[in-house]
């Protein structure tokens, strides 16, 4: 009987060492759940970091005129922000036209794009350019095109313009800043001609973090007031 005790308080307490041991079943699920939705964006090479070009499309269309792209500006075209590009930076200076066996877009591609970049000649031009010089194939370089702008909260005020708007650079770089926990206000650069605010310029390391550039940073729009165009229909 005394062997027989024994042996019950052994294999309890081995029981209880397992048990132990053993993370509970939800915090198992926890931790198998993370592992799934965390999927790391395809890492560029042979450049430090990106910028993330979104252009006010009215912008380009207006002060283009008949030379402005045709698919992205004819009428009825309601485009607000587009992303121009994605491109690879040095600290100082950055890589293009690189070169590369895989120089077109099929026409598959260009279709699955439409929504992030609004005409042919743009995606094909930024791939050849730029995306040729981030180390990753073409459909990578796609999807981290893709994952940089779902990054990005465009600010309600200008997800749409009715009117001409006439506002202060710094108030736009404001706007993304409040909208974008994180951005940083020296990796920010909205830029402009003349006279119309014409692109936001966000910089982003190869994990799409938000991050400083000094250089990019320093080529900002110098104008007190720039102007917004309207959205084009819709």
């Amino acid at each position: 009987m005394k062997l027989v005790a024994c042996g019950r308080v052994i294999a309890l307490a081995a029981l209880l060492a397992v048990a132990a041991c053993k993370p509970s079943e939800d915090k198992a699920n926890e931790v198998g759940s993370t592992a799934t939705t965390e999927t790391a964006v395809p890492r560029g090479q042979g450049f430090d970091f990106y910028v993330l070009a979104l252009s006010w499309s009215p912008s380009y269309c207006e002060a283009e005129g008949e030379r402005a792209n045709g698919q992205q500006c004819r009428t009825g075209r309601p485009y607000a922000f587009v992303v121009h590009g994605l491109w690879p930076q040095f600290e100082r200076g950055y890589p293009q036209d690189c070169a590369t066996g895989d120089s077109d877009v099929p026409n598959e591609r260009l279709r699955g794009l439409y929504d992030l970049m609004p005409a042919v000649g743009l995606i094909r031009h930024q791939w050849r350019k730029h995306g040729t010089c981030t180390g990753l194939s073409q459909d990578d370089y796609f999807k981290v095109l893709r994952a940089a702008r779902e990054k990005v909260e465009i600010p309600q005020e200008f997800r749409r313009l009715d009117a001409y708007r006439t506002l202060a650079p710094a108030q736009a770089e404001r706007s993304f800043l409040q909208s974008n926990p994180g951005m940083r206000e020296d990796g920010i650069a909205v830029t402009c001609d003349r006279r119309f605010l014409r692109e936001v310029r966000i910089c982003m390391s190869k994990d799409l973090e938000y991050r400083a550039c000094p250089e990019v940073d320093s080529r900002a729009c110098r104008l007190d007031k720039v102007v917004m165009p309207p959205v084009r229909g819709g």
